[in-house]
């Protein structure tokens, strides 16, 4: 006989997900799944509008990462209007991708993350979230939120919002930067540095606890992706893709988005509403591989910013090669919140940076058009095609999660297989195997796109909530 574990829904996260563990009769895991349980379908109701307005509509699939929802989605509107985007305005994107990183980093790593970290994976569950860090760790707990909103303040005085921001737009952006708001965000970098540096000790001191957690969660070997520039330094924004092997090897370099579709496909598993993204070159599923933070780190050589690059030196020391533990997303996260505060530096100091000249026009010079850029959580893809008229007849998202999925489940069963002993759990048994989850800081309102597999059931009631019909796949 075998017996099926639950864990619905998986807590702190963004968006709904669940795992099922099976156990066989010995009590052993036999298999285990990350399953996301949601459906938007941004994709197909996409269609029929006009290109120019897909920047702000898909901004609304996230409210953590609308930004790189934003970037993608422009930079494949200005594929099909065959443009160059203003230098002013590409440098302004690029600052407020990065405060979107800051911003997003902070909530996974001090709101998501650090009650497991700072109060200890057994810790008493009522206690283990962000207000229970903030009373153990008041000055942490201050930097987390102070993070927190630097990164949302940029966003805002930029976009004018904190969320869903309409600034960036097919051609560059809408507006330029005042020198008003250049000396805010100046003003606000030293308390930030500081913010960071502070949680980068801190974490340092503490990794030593979570020596059967670095070992098992996700640590296994696997290719990675991200942006690089030429000079082999991480980007967030512009550049191309890089593959690289388990051992550090480049499988494939140059990967521009037009590209991205023609080397990269996609799976569907049964149990999941997220599609499952692989390079083609190996197949499914021996061509998966990891994005995000710790593919980053893994493919650079530099993080083009002086505090950043000192701790990335460090991190590379953690293993001969790539570092394989998802573990050490954490760490990943944290070096990369400290290049996004010293580039936003950085980027203010260009001469060019209050320029007027943002915006580039024009109309429908080809028929589809692809964009790329890095979230939070790893590299993201959007794709369209339109008619002579600018109206869109197709639409293909590829998001980090998808690009991580298989990576996720992998993990969730090296774990599970660990951990779980003798059928026997307890909740910080079942709070690892959630953790591992937390460690790609999944965005599951993004990742939704698959249809035709999973079970649905759709009711229909009536006023007095009596069930009238139903539809059952």
């Amino acid at each position: 006989m075998t017996k099926t574990i639950t864990i619905d829904p998986v807590t702190r996260l963004e968006g709904h997900g669940k795992i099922t563990l099976e156990l066989d009769k010995r009590g052993e895991v036999k298999t285990a799944h990350f399953h996301v349980t949601q459906v938007r379908g941004f994709e197909k109701f996409s269609e029929g509008r006009l290109f120019y307005e897909m920047p702000a509509l898909m901004a609304r699939i996230c409210g953590i990462c609308p930004v790189s929802h934003l970037i993608a989605s422009a930079k494949a509107c200005e594929a099909i209007m065959a443009v160059e985007i203003p230098h002013t305005a590409a440098q302004l994107r690029r600052m407020m991708n990065l405060a979107q990183m800051v911003q997003s980093h902070a909530l996974s790593f001090f709101y998501l993350s650090s009650p497991d970290l700072l109060l200890g994976m057994d810790s008493e569950p009522t206690a283990r979230h962000i207000f229970g860090v903030a009373a153990s760790y008041p000055e942490l707990g201050r930097a987390g939120i102070g993070l927190r909103r630097f990164g949302q303040h940029i966003i805002e005085l930029l976009g004018e919002k904190r969320i869903h921001p309409g600034w960036i737009v097919p051609g560059g952006v809408t507006e330029p930067l005042s020198a008003e708001k250049r000396d805010e965000i100046l003003k606000m970098i030293p308390e930030a540095l500081a913010a960071v540096q502070l949680a980068i000790k801190s974490y340092k001191e503490i990794t030593y606890r979570f020596e059967d957690e670095i070992a098992h969660f996700a640590n296994f070997p696997s290719m990675f992706l991200g942006l690089i520039n030429e000079d082999e330094s991480v980007e967030f924004t512009d550049g191309a893709l890089r593959l690289i092997d388990a051992n550090g090897n480049v499988v494939a370099d140059g990967i521009t988005a037009k590209k991205f579709t023609e080397v990269m496909g996609e799976a569907v598993e049964p149990y999941s509403y997220t599609k499952f993204v692989y390079y083609k070159a190996f197949g499914y599923p021996e061509g998966c591989f990891r994005v995000g933070p710790l593919a980053r780190l893994n493919i650079v050589k530099s993080m083009s910013t002086p505090l950043a690059d000192a701790e990335l030196r460090q991190f590379k020391q953690l293993e001969n090669g790539p570092v394989r533990s998802s573990f050490h997303y954490h760490h990943a996260r944290l070096i990369e919140m400290l290049h996004g505060v010293e580039k936003i530096e950085m980027i203010l100091s260009d001469p060019l940076i209050l320029d007027k000249h943002v915006r580039a026009t024009a109309g429908v010079n080809r028929l589809e058009g692809a964009g790329q850029a890095e979230a939070p959580r790893g590299t993201l893809v959007h794709n369209y095609k339109v008619d002579e008229n600018g109206k869109m007849t197709w639409a293909n998202l590829m998001v980090a999660t998808g690009l991580n999925n298989n990576a996720m489940n992998q993990g969730v069963l090296q774990a599970a297989r660990f951990f779980v002993k003798d059928g026997k759990l307890s909740d910080g048994i079942l709070n690892r195997i959630e953790a591992v989850i937390r460690t790609f800081d999944p965005c599951l309102s993004c990742s939704t796109h698959a249809f035709g597999k999973m079970p649905l059931l759709i009711e229909l009631m009536d006023e007095d909530g009596l069930k009238v019909d139903e539809v059952r796949r």
